[in-house]
């Protein structure tokens, strides 16, 4: 039996801690390796399954000091809509992650993304199509990082068992209310952009529930393959 953790990557922002409070409610053992502790909930930091590690982005070593002790990366790390984000920077994170993931032997990594990154099995919709363009068009730098996080996780962790989950737009906010309601609001789809059940909109708390379904050893059949994720329809 493992006492490994869960290491949770990017999670202060609203999906990240409604991922917080589905892991803690299953009763798991999490590191949550953030920018700023101040921004989870003192419900959440109370919690002693829960370990808050203050790190930034570019500290390898402080980095690698979690790495070590977990069994599998969620990560839901993606950039601020209203930031200008420097895709290197990104890119250069995520080659750092893969490489303290290898040297710890720890495999699994699911790992955010967006529409703006296509698959070979992606079906057209109007819908993505559009909301990809205007993403493109309106807020390139994250549109070329999220395309450039793809790249290094598919070119550096070829020895890794990683699943890039692509999210439509999200809905719910953090609260423990929002969490609970939405978590039983419906089904989740798994599959290509367009393809039969898609949808367009995905409930944090859904994704969530599908992010720790992972960690619990569930859908494997998307390792090394990217997923759109969203409220099945």
């Amino acid at each position: 039996m493992t006492n490994k953790k869960i290491l949770a990557l990017g999670a202060t922002g609203p999906s990240g801690i409604v991922l917080l409070r589905e892991l803690l409610h299953r009763g798991h053992s999490t590191i949550a390796y953030v920018r700023n502790p101040a921004k989870i909930p003192a419900e959440l930091l109370q919690n002693p399954l829960l370990e808050v590690v203050h790190g930034q982005m570019d500290d390898e070593e402080k980095l690698d000091s979690v790495v070590c002790r977990t069994s599998i990366v969620l990560s839901i790390l993606a950039p601020v809509a209203t930031s200008t984000p420097d895709p290197a920077q990104f890119q250069s994170y995520f080659t750092n992650l893969i490489a303290s993931m290898k040297r710890h032997g720890v495999k699994r990594l699911v790992t955010l993304n967006t529409l703006s990154s296509p698959d070979p099995d992606d079906k057209f919709s109007w819908t993505a199509s559009i909301s990809v363009f205007f993403v493109r068009n309106l807020i390139n730098a994250a549109y070329r990082t999220v395309r450039g996080i793809v790249d290094v996780v598919k070119k550096e962790g070829q020895d890794l068992d990683w699943t890039i989950y692509r999210v439509p737009i999200l809905s719910g906010d953090a609260s423990a209310e929002s969490w609970n309601k939405d978590r039983q609001s419906g089904e989740t789809y798994a599959g290509p952009i367009g393809g039969k059940g898609w949808k367009i909109f995905l409930p944090r708390a859904l994704l969530a529930s599908w992010l720790v379904d992972c960690a619990e050893g569930k859908h494997t059949e998307w390792i090394k393959k990217m997923p759109a994720i969203s409220l099945r329809g």
